[in-house]
């Protein structure tokens, strides 16, 4: 069980009335107490109460309510942490409610019975609720650096989250944020600002890099001239990461909303050759293709933004619709009557090349290649076996 203790100090404020006259302020601050090896009072986090973030109960998923209080009611602490705090703060609806507790995943498991245990080195639990799946985390140890796989406590599992505007725990039974960092501030403040030392968090994780230009598009957080420099430098450490979680972050930015704006920040600090390295180098290379590439990222975003939950090959026309221009004199083969099937096999071949390391559904990707031909001009009839699980569009 969490040992921390609460207290009340009281703060005071000058500021400036209407008359010119120095007026002192009183207000309540409520502080986290943890102790030291030496049993003294040590402060570690401020609380913030609803009056002070402004976030109403009734915006919390009730399902991850449940979830909070049924860990509560089984004797361990529960809160829901990361990007969705952040997002209640600032206004927006999270798309993901993540819970993190002191329970272990076996305890977890047991509590609840339509949950299942993932992951093999750092597991963690799903929680299914109907169509909605939460993931609920046990607090992890900093002893193995901030990618460690041992429980811990909260004080050093804040310390492994990777900026400070991700590193804040709300209490939705209090209604209460418990901010070890700064992070509340800083959302404020819009200053993106990390939690993990600058000489290992990303060497620990160089995926941390995409979050942080993800973040500083996505929330007008400003990164510090040091920070930026760091991620221009360490932007080589992304060629160790595996296809599949480049994958996954690529994928994300491109359902965002927002692609336009991360892409833009990719590519000024060196990340975005990583992700999509042929794209890159067209862009570099010529100023009218990138200005062309860009203008269709506006155009996925306004896709993403206007409700239509489009399939990812619609979306992924977008990315290739300009590379397939440059494959060739697409009038000429369609005056020299060149096979559909054949020039439907090139470029699918070339695409599939293009988009590298990302590695999509090949129907979802095949869609997009049709999709591209078909504006063109070119006529492509696919078996109807391959798309049964959902139809063309």
């Amino acid at each position: 069980m969490d040992k921390q203790q609460e207290s009340q100090t009281v703060s005071r404020k000058v500021r400036l009335d209407e008359t010119g006259l120095h007026v002192i302020l009183s207000f309540i601050v409520l502080i986290r107490y943890g102790t030291d090896k030496n049993g003294r009072p040590v402060k570690k986090a401020v609380i913030y109460t609803k009056s002070e973030h402004g976030i109403p109960k009734e915006k919390i998923d009730i399902d991850a309510l449940r979830i909070v209080e049924r860990l509560r009611d089984a004797g361990f602490n529960s809160y829901v942490v990361g990007g969705a705090v952040r997002d209640l703060i600032v206004g927006n609806i999270p798309k993901d409610f993540d819970i993190v507790t002191d329970a272990t995943p076996s305890r977890i498991k047991k509590i609840f019975r339509n949950s299942r245990i993932i992951g093999r080195r750092f597991r963690l639990v799903h929680v299914i609720s109907g169509a909605k799946i939460f993931e609920v985390c046990t607090f992890r140890s900093i002893a193995d650096g901030s990618v460690g796989n041992d429980f811990g406590s909260m004080d050093e599992d804040v310390r492994r989250r990777d900026f400070t505007l991700n590193a804040l725990y709300y209490d939705p039974v209090k209604e209460q944020i418990i901010d070890y960092v700064g992070g509340v501030r800083d959302i404020r403040k819009h200053i993106l600002r990390p939690v993990i030392p600058l000489d290992r968090i990303f060497v620990e994780d160089p995926v941390r890099m995409l979050r942080a230009v993800k973040y500083s598009a996505t929330t007008c957080a400003r990164m510090s001239f040091t920070l930026r420099r760091k991620i221009r430098r360490s932007a080589n450490l992304l060629a160790e990461i595996s296809p599949s979680r480049l994958t996954e972050e690529l994928l994300k930015i491109i359902n965002s909303g927002h692609a336009y704006d991360i892409v833009r920040e990719a590519l000024d600090t060196d990340l975005y050759m990583y992700l999509q390295p042929a794209a890159s180098a067209l862009m570099y290379a010529d100023k009218n293709f990138e200005s062309s590439y860009m203008l269709n990222l506006k155009k996925l975003d306004k896709l993403c933004t206007a409700g239509d939950d489009a399939r990812l090959g619609r979306k992924l026309v977008f990315l290739i619709t300009d590379f397939v221009d440059t494959l060739t004199d697409w009038k000429r083969e369609i005056a020299a009557n060149t096979s559909p099937a054949e020039l439907y096999m090139r470029t699918w071949n070339e695409c599939r090349r293009f988009v590298l390391p990302m590695n999509p559904q090949r129907s979802e990707l095949e869609f997009a290649v049709r999709a591209v031909l078909t504006s063109l001009g070119i006529t492509v009839r696919v078996p109807k076996h391959r798309y049964q699980a959902r139809p063309a569009e």
